[in-house]
């Protein structure tokens, strides 16, 4: 039933999608859906819970990497590239995300799912604020907007980046086009970062 509901979800939206559709997708009954989940929220969470999206996975794969050199800012950027590459190469993350972000109306029957946006958005931000002030603590530097507001911004390029390259997937290569804006941001911020091979140095980047 969770696919076929992500299958449709993805091919005509949520709104446009009944439980009834779901079921015959399915090869099931209404009867069974309502079984299962009380509404089309309800199935829409379990559909979401099945996958790990990649600001979800960011902020814990960091965590599993804490302790990179002790930095912050490097656990950060390991988890940005482990979630854009979950992207790239999972489709049914690719599916799933979406339909959370292109596909989804939040009507008032659809309050439930909101909230979750809302809640996973909220702990990816606080993740990223309490990397940055610790960043800047360790760097001796002072941020030139509130750590908040920092934060919210990074969170934005990386949201808008995966849903502009869902867009069009040919557009872009969104791994490598991620740590260069990431670390273009930074450098915004006032942190000077070792680039990696084959990425050029902040100042480069900015003056592009």
């Amino acid at each position: 039933m969770l696919d076929a509901a992500e299958l449709l979800f993805q091919a005509q939206g949520v709104s446009q999608t009944s439980l009834q559709q779901i079921a015959q997708q399915a090869g099931a009954t209404r009867g069974a859906i309502y079984w299962h989940f009380k509404d089309k929220a309800d199935l829409f969470n379990a559909m979401m819970e099945r996958v790990i999206l990649p600001l979800e996975a960011g902020p814990r794969a960091a965590a599993a990497a804490a302790g990179i050199d002790d930095d912050p800012l490097a656990e950060i950027e390991e988890g940005m590239v482990h979630a854009l590459t979950l992207m790239t190469t999972d489709p049914q993350v690719r599916r799933v995300f979406d339909v959370a972000t292109h596909k989804v109306e939040y009507t008032h029957d659809m309050a439930s799912v909101q909230q979750r946006h809302l809640d996973a958005r909220n702990a990816c931000v606080s993740d990223f604020e309490k990397a940055l002030h610790l960043a800047a603590r360790r760097d001796h530097i002072r941020l030139p907007v509130p750590g908040d507001v920092a934060a919210q911004g990074l969170h934005a390029l990386l949201s808008g980046l995966i849903q502009n390259w869902l867009l069009d997937p040919t557009a872009f290569e969104l791994v490598s086009a991620g740590r260069r804006t990431f670390r273009v941001y930074l450098a915004g911020l006032g942190f000077v970062r070792n680039s990696p091979a084959g990425i050029g140095n902040e100042a480069e980047e900015i003056a592009a």
